[in-house]
């Protein structure tokens, strides 16, 4: 059998340009000349695989020519790009694809068998454009379908749906197949995800199955290696979309790997890991973008064998249920019937605790079907043993790293970013390579940036064999897809460095931002008026610019409505809407006696203070059930949110409304902040104008605020057109009631930035801060939301990057930290360094804490 096997698999970002392409041709060429036998194994290409599920659904209903037609033209530009004649390569796969739809939509069905040939043509597609454009090039390549090369092992027992999507496939070494492979010609490419069964049809491996794929032929062909190509340049110590100080991870064991896979690594499938452990074969994580990096390699040296930890992980969307009862004490064989409730419905257990009395365990939705249907078998069947529980939507943070049990001394401080979260189960693997905690929803994400500061962050050293490059530092001078639009701050950087020359620190506002931002808003057809959450930002200039603009005013407090008032004594007082949340009686009678728009949000003050709103016209907020944002404290729906009255008491609510007198013209619901989707508010929309025929005299629906700003550039703005014509569908079902939105941080944030100087510099070993002259006194939001904003040197914006740094102020407070691993120029004493999307809950969350004045307030015309 040949020993000279390379296995490169490329995913679909990777194979969806003509640029990626190009670097693809010199890999092989490279392999070549190194002696070794290219087999390539390609996915689909980006967004195919989401795009054919899409298909499925959608024939089984109505005409899905139309979606065919843009797959069809997303792979005809790639061909075209590529020089090849796209509709004559794919024209029996485009004709066979459409006349499985159309069986689709005779039926009614979709069978798990006919889903496993429809999913399977996107790498067909692909790879037949792949291996023409290789030809082209002059490499000597030979194509070949994977179902001609992969048997899916038989499963007894086993239901249609697991024998056809997620099948598996022996890894054994394979004379007779190295022996058929080493008889074609130059370089081999097939299919990721595919395989067939024994009886000849079309199976599938299940999603990210191309991994897995890569990982059969390696150990089946005794492969040298196995190169896995993906848009990252290897794997993380943490999901850098959540830590961007995440560190490469030079080198990890087969173990290891497969935990942090398994625990939300989402750069390698779990599956592909087991195959190159067995047979010896070491793989290697690479990025197409950067294809000069070493990126990571899994093998049987771990880099490190002393106990740490290597990463810090997180899922979400998991289902936890817990039994209880005291009759599984001692009594044998009480788990195997518990565990047997779950394996006859097809349900994988993921995280298991058990104690005298009580069984709790997760299920990964990632890995199981897990929807309303099943959930309810599996309670009825639970019931017949024990007392169940079921909580969906929780999520798990894992450490993962070896010898876990020996850092128990060095995690345990760490563990107090655990205070004041709820722990739903903890969970330590046999395998003493990881410790889970499984949380309420909307908690990992800042969970994981604390752990990686103490656990990671602070232990990893430029010489590290473990640890290489953050995300960050690898970023640079990576290749940019789109370039980011200059923000206003760096165009006028003259400016800025002129206002603060005599200060120590300021806030400072770009009005002509402020405009820009309320015109964006103003030109929605859809909505009829936009209140300004005046809590964000309070200044007297913006909120004049505002009031000039024609903006109203969201307040939430007396406070507030004297301030405005103040500024405007004249104003319409219609143009005030007034939101108190478990405010005193005398809240709720100032804003009546201002004459404002007044929100009830909870039910206590109708049931309790009925005289009150005898002959007014109120609004009510509704809580929809579910809420939205970048952190669990923005997130204003839900049941563990404080605001809106939930839909279960809106049949009170009237009847508490009618005994009053009063009647109501407005409903309000209000999900979050921080959201980039118009989704969002098209479902708060749909869901209001669902409950307006409960309110015969209603004239408004507030969709409330939460529209986002981009934290970093490489994010999508929200789409304001987008927006305007989704609302306009809303509007169209009741053309009779005025749409209102209520922004604060869009119209704000991005038109503002913190300014402070240098202090001093300091080294920790690998760790670098730079102090500045204000901190969380001024911007408490990185402390208490985990916010990131950007972070420059306003002094030395043109000079080269030095290095990772975390920037600290001078309050005395651990968390007084505003940002973490920020790759900038050297930093001296004096330096001006800039915070970007300050303009909103910066100066109005600000204080004297230390007796420290917060930044004072500036503005540019």
């Amino acid at each position: 059998m040949s020993a000279d096997w390379v296995v490169l698999k490329f995913g679909g970002t990777s194979v969806s340009s003509a640029q990626r392409w190009e670097t693809i041709a010199g890999l092989l060429r490279q392999r070549r000349e190194a002696g070794l036998r290219p087999l390539i194994v390609h996915s689909a290409l980006a967004t195919v695989s989401n795009r054919l599920e899409g298909l499925l659904r959608q024939a089984m209903d109505s005409d899905c020519s139309p979606g065919v037609d843009e797959l069809a033209e997303l792979h005809f530009r790639l061909a075209g790009e590529l020089g090849l004649d796209g509709e004559a390569l794919l024209e029996q796969d485009l004709a066979q694809l459409r006349q499985l739809l159309a069986g689709i939509h005779l039926l009614g069905e979709v069978s798990p068998r006919i889903q496993a040939r429809l999913m399977g043509m996107g790498e067909l597609m692909a790879t037949r454009l792949g291996a023409a454009w290789l030809q082209r090039t002059g490499l000597p390549v030979t194509w070949l379908d994977a179902r001609d090369l992969l048997t899916a092992r038989d499963m007894p027992g086993a239901n249609e749906s697991a024998r056809f999507l997620t099948a598996t496939c022996s890894f054994d070494p394979d004379p007779a197949l190295a022996t058929r492979l080493a008889a074609c010609e130059g370089i081999l490419l097939t299919q990721g995800f595919i395989a067939r069964s024994a009886a000849g049809e079309p199976v599938l491996l299940g999603r990210g199955g191309s991994d897995t794929s890569a990982a059969y032929f390696a150990a089946k062909l005794s492969a040298r290696a196995l190169e896995i190509w993906t848009d990252v340049p290897g794997m993380f110590s943490a999901n850098p979309r959540i830590v961007p100080g995440a560190r490469l991870l030079r080198q990890l064991s087969y173990e290891e790997a497969q935990e942090i896979a398994s625990t939300g690594g989402s750069v390698l499938h779990p599956r592909s890991i087991g195959p190159c452990r067995v047979a010896g074969i070491p793989l290697r994580v690479l990025c197409t973008s950067q294809p000069e990096l070493p990126g990571t390699l899994v093998s049987r040296d771990t880099g490190s064998d002393s106990p740490r930890v290597k990463a810090i992980s997180g899922r979400t969307r998991i289902t936890l249920v817990s039994m209880d009862t005291l009759g599984m004490w001692q009594e044998a064989g009480f788990l195997a019937e518990v565990f047997r409730c779950f394996s006859d419905l097809g349900l994988s257990v993921d995280l298991v605790s058990t104690s005298e009395s009580n069984v709790t365990v997760t299920l990964d939705t990632g890995i199981n079907s897990v929807d309303a249907a099943v959930l309810g078998q599996l309670r009825h069947r639970l019931e017949r043993l024990c007392r169940v529980s079921i909580i969906q939507g929780v999520e798990v943070v894992s450490l993962v790293g070896r010898k876990i049990r020996a850092t128990l001394h060095e995690i345990g401080p760490a563990l107090e970013a655990f205070q004041e979260h709820r722990i739903h189960l903890v969970s330590q693997s046999a395998s003493d390579l990881n410790l889970s905690f499984v949380v309420e929803e909307g908690q990992a994400g800042r969970l994981i940036q604390k752990l990686h500061a103490q656990l990671v962050g602070a232990s990893a050293s430029d010489t590290d064999s473990v640890f290489g490059e953050t995300w960050q530092e690898l970023q640079v001078g990576a290749v940019k897809v789109e370039p980011a639009a200059q923000p206003w701050w760096q165009r006028r950087r003259g400016d800025l460095l002129a206002l603060v020359a005599s200060a120590e620190s300021a806030y400072v506002y770009d009005l002509p931002t402020i405009d820009a931002a309320i015109a964006r808003l103003k030109s929605m057809r859809s909505v009829s008026r936009v209140f300004f959450a005046v809590k964000a930002n309070n200044q007297p200039v913006v909120l004049r610019r505002m009031e000039a603009a024609g903006v109203n005013f969201e307040c939430v407090s007396p406070g507030e409505i004297r301030h405005v008032l103040g500024l405007f004594p004249h104003l319409d007082r219609q143009r005030i809407l007034y939101t108190p949340n478990f405010a005193p009686r005398d809240d709720y009678a100032f804003g009546l006696e201002a004459d404002a728009w007044l929100t009830l949000d909870n039910l206590y003050p109708l049931r309790h203070w009925q005289s009150l709103f005898a002959g007014r016209e109120l609004f009510l907020r509704v809580d929809p059930g579910q809420g939205r944002g970048h952190h669990q404290h923005v997130r204003t729906a839900g049941a563990h949110s404080k605001f809106g009255i939930p839909l279960f008491e809106l049949e009170e609510a009237h009847e508490l409304v009618r005994a009053a007198g009063a009647r109501v013209v407005g409903l309000h619901a209000h999900t979050g902040s921080g959201i980039l989707i118009p989704e969002n508010w098209v479902e708060v929309g749909r869901a209001l104008t669902g409950l307006a025929g409960e309110f015969p005299e209603l004239r408004y629906l507030d969709l409330g605020g939460g529209l986002g700003v981009p934290e970093r550039r490489s994010e999508r703005p929200l789409d304001i057109a987008a927006l305007d014509e989704a609302l306009a569908q809303v509007h169209a079902a009741r053309p009779d009631l005025e749409i209102w939105l209520e922004p604060g941080r869009y119209l704000v944030a991005e038109a503002g930035v913190l300014l402070a100087r240098v202090t001093q510099t300091k080294g920790k070993g690998a760790v670098r801060y730079v102090g500045i002259s204000t901190g969380m006194n001024s911007l408490i939001r990185p402390a208490l939301y985990g916010a990131y904003h950007e972070i420059a040197n306003l002094t030395r914006l043109e000079q080269p990057i030095e290095g990772s740094v975390s920037v600290v102020g001078p309050i005395c407070e651990t968390g007084d930290r505003l940002g973490s691993d920020r790759l900038l120029p050297d930093c001296a004493e004096g330096d001006v360094l800039l915070i970007a999307n300050a303009g909103a809950y910066g100066h109005v969350m600000s204080s004297s804490y230390n007796l420290r004045d917060p930044a004072m307030e500036l503005a540019l015309e």
